[in-house]
Parts: structure tokens; C-alpha cells; sequence
């Protein structure tokens, strides 16, 4: 089956975008490389203890999150539809020597995977905006998730992209916008008074 032409533009961008993610400040790959864990407090409130837990990591990225859990003490699998993604976490697996497993393919299509089911099948942050078929998705889950297992996914509002990656230049244009609107306000009160 031919895939969508969306999934196929995606997964082009989303290969073009590892190199540059990896040197990035955000992902902090060398505090990462020194023991920081990428997981937040919420990730990890949900997750709870997951020493011995076999987890299903969907949309991985190149895996800082799977190789979190690992050295947690989950046996991890991570899945992404970014050969290039995939690559990299192989590759940090190794350096960081750790046991997860990377597996390239497509979350809207994966089979029951041999090393599940799941204890917990996990996804977090931007992911969902991504998919065209969420029930295709929901699939994928479900059949990876033992009787009894947790799906855990954290996610942001995708509204949270219509803001500008630079901070100070965004609290710049709020600024001005709530003091040329406090402005606008003032003026309508004197012209509402005048007549």
C-alpha cells in the first residue's frame, strides 16, 4: 500500500530535522549524555515506578525519552517513522551503552510487536497534531498494550505553535499589543465621554 502523501511529507521533514535537534540547546544532549534525565515531573508522576516494565515508546524521536526510561530501569522499545531518528537512537544507545530497542516504522501501521505486549505503551509532546487517522493510532496502541497496561500520553495544546520560538521577541509583541490596546481603550473611553 502506497503511503499518504501527508505521512510522506512529514516523515521528509521530520528526517531533515534530527541533525539540528540533536545540536540543539532544547534537547541538552550533553547533559543528556552525562546522566540528565529528559523526562519531566508530570511524565515521570504518571509513569510512576517503571523498574522491570516493558514500554512501548511511540514517536520517539531519536530517543532521549526511551533511553530515560531505560536507565530507569524499563526494558524499552522505541518506535518512529524517521529512519534518521532512528539511526541516531541507535547510535546513543550504543555510545550511552544501554539495552533499548529502536525499531523504524510507521505508528499508523504497526503490527502486534514481538517484544509486547507492553506494560506501558508511552508518547508525549507533539505528537498527536502530527497524525492524519487517530484511530489508526489507537490501534496501534491497543495491540501492543498488555491486559491490564497503562497508556500513558502527555501532550500540549497545538495552539502552543502559533507562538514564536524566540521568548523575549513574543513578551515584546505582548507588551506592545496590551499597551496599544490599553491605549485604544483609554481613547474610546474619552470619545465615548465627549459625546
Amino acid at each position: 500500500m502506497l503511503k499518504d502523501k501527508r505521512i510522506l511529507s512529514n516523515q521528509k521533514l521530520w528526517d531533515s530535522k534530527v541533525a539540528s535537534h540533536f545540536k540543539s540547546e532544547f534537547y541538552r544532549i550533553n547533559d543528556f549524555i552525562n546522566g540528565w534525565n529528559s523526562l519531566n515531573t508530570i511524565e515521570k508522576d504518571l509513569l510512576g515506578d517503571v523498574n522491570g516494565k516493558k514500554i512501548l515508546h511511540l514517536q520517539c524521536h531519536f530517543g532521549q525519552d526511551t533511553l530515560s526510561l531505560q536507565r530507569m530501569g524499563a526494558k524499552c522499545v522505541g518506535v518512529d517513522f524517521s529512519l534518521n531518528a532512528i539511526n541516531q537512537a541507535k547510535e546513543l544507545n550504543v555510545s550511552l551503552a544501554l539495552d533499548a530497542e529502536f525499531i523504524y516504522a510507521d505508528v499508523l501501521q504497526l503490527a502486534i510487536l514481538d517484544q509486547g505486549p507492553f506494560d506501558i505503551v508511552y508518547t508525549s509532546y507533539g505528537t498527536i497534531g502530527w497524525l492524519p487517522n487517530l484511530n489508526e493510532w489507537a490501534k496501534s496502541i491497543s495491540s501492543n498494550l498488555k491486559t491490564g497496561g497503562k497508556f500513558i500520553f502527555v501532550e500540549f495544546h497545538p495552539f502552543i505553535w502559533t507562538f514564536d520560538n524566540d521568548l523575549k521577541k513574543l513578551l515584546t509583541r505582548i507588551l506592545i499589543e496590551l499597551i496599544l490596546w490599553r491605549k485604544s481603550l483609554f481613547l474610546m473611553q474619552i470619545i465615548i465621554q465627549m459625546v
